[in-house]
């Protein structure tokens, strides 16, 4: 992709190349990930316990794909048994941060949104 591609990127466009990436923060388990390791590195398996509901399957999908987008660094040590330790770069700390802002304001708001719910259900 050229600099100029990159320029006119326009999440708007059904071929705007910054739609995968934004699907990939913003995915529920996305979001939780980057907000877990904003407090740090983690091994596998410590995000898994963090990330509740989160299934081996789906979190090797998850980091991996933050990873291919440059947000999540993957350190793999050579020793017995092996260790593998995950945490952000620095753009992985910048979207952590947007994300991280999003999910304290959804949460703060949680029951602004039950009760709409509530409110919209009635009304059907």
């Amino acid at each position: 992709m050229s600099v100029s591609e990159v320029r006119a990127a326009d999440v708007r466009r059904v071929d705007c190349p910054s739609r995968p990436v934004l699907e990939h923060v913003t995915s529920r388990w996305g979001v939780l990930v980057l907000a877990t390791l904003r407090d740090g590195s983690r091994r596998f398996s410590e995000l898994r316990r963090e990330v509740g509901g989160v299934s081996e399957k789906m979190l090797a999908q998850t980091l991996q794909t933050l990873e291919r987008d440059g947000f999540v660094h993957r350190d793999a040590k050579p020793v017995i048994p092996p260790r593998v330790d995950y945490s952000l770069t620095p753009m992985g700390r910048e979207v952590a941060e947007q994300v991280w802002a999003l999910t304290r304001w959804v949460e703060s708001r949680i029951d602004d949104v039950l009760t709409a719910r509530d409110a919209y259900d009635k009304g059907r």
